[in-house]
């Protein structure tokens, strides 16, 4: 799916912080924020993530 080395150097786009591989999404580890995987590429958009509940 996403490469290991990808997303060792992918961040958040709102707030920096490490990203991680939950399932579909790319969430990250300090605000929540979940980003979707289209075509195997990570759509790293702040319009296009989901805000956490």
């Amino acid at each position: 799916m996403i490469d290991k080395k990808l997303l060792d150097i992918l961040a958040c786009p709102a707030c920096k912080a490490d990203v991680r591989l939950e399932a579909d999404k790319i969430v990250c580890t300090a605000c929540g924020r979940r980003y979707p995987i289209r075509d195997g590429i990570p759509v790293m958009l702040i319009e296009e993530a989901e805000k956490p509940e």
